[in-house]
Order: structure tokens, then sequence, then C-alpha cells
């Protein structure tokens, strides 16, 4: 028995060896065996072909972050919805009634967030 639980995690421990090797080996080898010929034009930043004028950080406004958690939840959305169509003939009335109750939440989200102005831009 403890011998088929150890066939079973096989795979992932082949998987996490893998991902180890290339999260944490490769990067180790690429900065010991790359070339290293710096120069005061490769250290200077680049955007564009342009030389940078000003701070790199700037702050920007609270709107963009609004747009980005937004997109976030929109997608929060998706990825529940399509395993949800995939599954709704073995759902039922419960899975039905239990997405109804979820769009409805979603959409009142979304209203909130129309009537607030989140999404005009100016």
């Amino acid at each position: 028995m403890p011998n088929q639980i150890l066939v079973n995690y096989l795979p992932l421990a082949v998987l996490l060896g893998i991902a180890l090797f290339f999260a944490v080996l490769l990067p180790i080898l690429s900065l010991n065996l790359g070339p290293k010929r710096p120069s005061q034009r490769k250290q200077s930043p680049y955007e564009s072909g342009m030389t940078a004028i000003g701070e790199a950080q700037r702050r920007l406004p609270v709107k963009f972050y609004r747009i980005a958690v937004l997109f976030i939840l929109f997608d929060v959305d998706i990825i529940l919805l399509v395993p949800w169509a995939m599954t709704f003939r073995d759902l039922g009335y419960y899975g039905l009634v239990v997405m109804f109750i979820f769009m409805f939440m979603f959409i009142l989200g979304d209203v909130w967030v129309w009537k607030k102005g989140v999404l005009e831009w100016e």
C-alpha cells in the first residue's frame, strides 16, 4: 500500500523537480556562464530609443488601479462561469440557483461600480 502511494505521487515529484530546475538552476547558470561586458551605454536606461527624462517612478492616478481590479473581477467571473457551463446538466436545479445568486450579486456590483462612475474615463 505505501508503495502504491509513492507511485501515484511520482509524476508530481518529477514535475516539481523540473520546475525547480528551471526556476533556480537556469538563472544561476546564466548569471555565472553568460558574458559580462558592462559599459556605460549598456547600464543606461533605455526607453523607446530616447534618453530618459525625469524620474521613472511617477505616481499613477487611482483610476488605473480601479480598472485593474475590475478586470480581475471580470476574469474571476468568467473563470467561474466556464466550468459551471460545462457541468450544468450534472448540477441540476441547485447549480442553477447558486449561479443565479452569484450572477445577481455580480451584476449588483457592476451596477454599483457604474453608478459610482468608476468606468468613466476623463
